[in-house]
C-alpha cells in the first residue's frame, strides 16, 4: 500500500509541475506579445518622467536647432492665398482694435460644416460682443487640400466661403498631419503681424467645443490683476511625456529627429490659451528653432522651453476626451474635445441657463459635487478632465 501511495503522490507532483510549467509558459508568451506596448506605456514613461524632472537637460538652441527666420511676414516661407490683414484694425482704420481674445481654429480645407457650426455657436463674434461685452476675433488656419485631383474644386469653395465670412487665413502648404507645425507657425506669425494688440491668443482644433462665456469670464478675471494677463500659457498639460518610437504609430518620432527620452512639458494641442507676451515669445522662438518636429503641440513646448515659459494646468481644459453631458459640468467647462456633429446642441444647452442650469444653493452644490465626482473620478467613466476637477 505504501508503494501505491508514493506512486500516486509522485503522479500528483508531476501534474502540479506540468500545470506550473504550462502556466509559466503562457505568462511568458503573453509578456512577449505585449512587451512592446508594456515597454512603451510603462517603462518609457518612467524613463521619460525621471529624465524630465531629475536631469532636465535640454539644449534646443544648439547649432542643430537653429534656422533662419522667414521674411516678409510669411510663416515658414509659404505665401498667403487668403488673408485678412485688417481683421483686428479699428473701424476708423487708425489703429488696432481692443481685442480680448483672438480665436485661431486649426481646420482642414474640406471641413466646411465644422467651421460654420463654430461661427454659429462658440465662435460667434456678435454674440460675444452683445452678451459678454468684449471683442473676440475668429480666424481659421488652413492649408491647401492634400488631394491634387480635388484641390481646385475645394479651393474654389474656400474662396466662396471666405467671400461671405472673411475669416479664413490660408497659406500655400499641403494641409496634412505632418504639416501641423507649419499651421502653428501660421497662427503665431499672423497674430504678431496682424493682431498684435490682442490680449490673449487661443489655438483650438475644429472638433473642440469652447464654452466661450466661461472662457471670457476667466480671461477677464486674469486681466483684472497685473500679473494675471502675463506669462500665461494654460491648457491640459502633459508632463514628462515620452516620444513614441514605434514606427506603426501615428505619432512616431525617430531618434534622429528628437534624441531626448522626454518631451518638455506642453499643453494638448486641442485647445490652449496664451497671453500676448507669451505669444510674442513663441513667435521669436519660431524664428530660431528648426520646425521639423511635426507634432505641433510638442514643438510649441520646445519653443516655450527655449523662452523660459512653463504651461499652467487648468482642470477644465480637456485633453483627448469629450466632457460628460451634464449641467454640473457645463458650469465649469472651458473646452471639450471630440465634437464634430453636436456643437449646436451643446451650445444651446450651455447658453439656455433657464432650461439647463445646474442646481443652486447648498444642496445644489452638494448634488453637483457628487455628480462631478461620479462622472470624473469613478473607474470606467470617460475622463475628459482629471478627478480633481470635480472638487475645483
Amino acid at each position: 500500500m505504501a508503494g501505491v501511495e508514493m506512486f500516486i503522490n509522485i503522479r500528483r507532483i508531476h501534474k502540479y509541475q506540468c500545470a506550473q510549467l504550462l502556466t509559466t509558459g503562457l505568462l511568458l508568451s503573453v509578456v512577449m506579445v505585449c512587451w512592446e506596448p508594456l515597454d512603451h506605456h510603462v517603462v518609457s514613461h518612467l524613463v521619460s518622467y525621471s529624465y524630465r524632472y531629475l536631469v532636465n537637460s535640454y539644449d534646443f538652441l544648439g547649432s542643430g536647432g537653429r534656422r533662419p527666420g522667414p521674411t516678409g511676414g510669411e510663416a515658414a516661407g509659404y505665401p498667403y492665398l487668403i488673408n485678412h490683414p485688417w481683421k483686428c484694425v479699428s473701424e476708423d482704420g487708425k489703429g488696432w482694435e481692443d481685442v480680448l481674445l483672438l480665436l485661431f481654429v486649426k481646420s482642414s480645407p474640406e471641413n466646411f460644416e465644422r467651421r460654420q457650426a463654430i461661427r454659429d455657436t462658440w465662435g460667434d463674434e456678435g454674440f460675444v460682443s452683445a452678451q459678454l461685452g468684449v471683442n473676440v476675433r475668429l480666424a481659421f488656419a488652413v492649408g491647401v487640400h492634400p488631394d491634387a485631383r480635388r484641390r481646385s474644386r475645394v479651393q474654389r469653395a474656400l474662396l466662396r466661403e471666405d467671400q461671405v465670412h472673411k475669416d479664413l487665413i490660408q497659406q500655400n502648404f499641403v494641409d496634412t498631419f505632418h504639416n501641423l507645425t507649419t499651421k502653428l507657425l501660421l497662427q503665431f506669425h499672423w497674430s504678431q503681424m496682424y493682431c498684435p494688440r490682442a490680449r490673449f491668443l487661443m489655438s483650438a482644433d475644429d472638433d473642440v467645443f469652447v464654452h466661450t462665456p466661461n472662457l471670457v469670464q476667466y480671461l477677464l478675471r486674469l486681466s483684472s490683476t497685473q500679473a494675471g494677463a502675463r506669462n500665461l500659457w494654460v491648457g491640459h498639460v502633459h508632463k514628462g511625456a515620452p516620444p513614441v518610437r514605434r514606427r506603426t504609430n501615428k505619432y512616431h518620432v525617430p531618434y534622429d529627429l528628437y534624441p531626448w527620452p522626454s518631451y518638455p512639458d506642453y499643453t494638448a494641442g486641442a485647445g490652449y490659451v496664451v497671453s500676448a507676451d507669451v505669444a510674442a515669445k513663441i513667435y521669436r522662438a519660431t524664428l530660431l528653432l528648426d520646425p521639423s518636429m511635426y507634432i505641433d503641440d510638442v514643438f510649441m513646448g520646445m519653443c516655450a522651453q527655449a523662452m523660459g515659459v512653463s504651461p499652467r494646468e487648468h482642470a477644465y481644459f480637456s485633453g483627448q476626451g469629450k466632457a460628460p453631458y451634464h449641467p454640473c459640468i457645463y458650469d465649469h467647462m472651458i473646452t471639450s474635445h471630440g465634437h464634430a456633429d453636436d456643437v449646436r446642441s451643446l451650445w444651446r444647452k450651455v447658453t439656455d441657463r433657464s432650461a439647463h442650469g445646474s442646481p443652486r444653493g447648498l444642496l445644489g452644490n452638494l448634488y453637483c459635487l457628487a455628480v462631478r465626482a461620479m462622472l470624473l473620478c469613478l473607474p470606467n467613466h470617460q475622463k475628459t478632465y482629471s478627478c480633481r476637477a470635480a472638487f475645483t
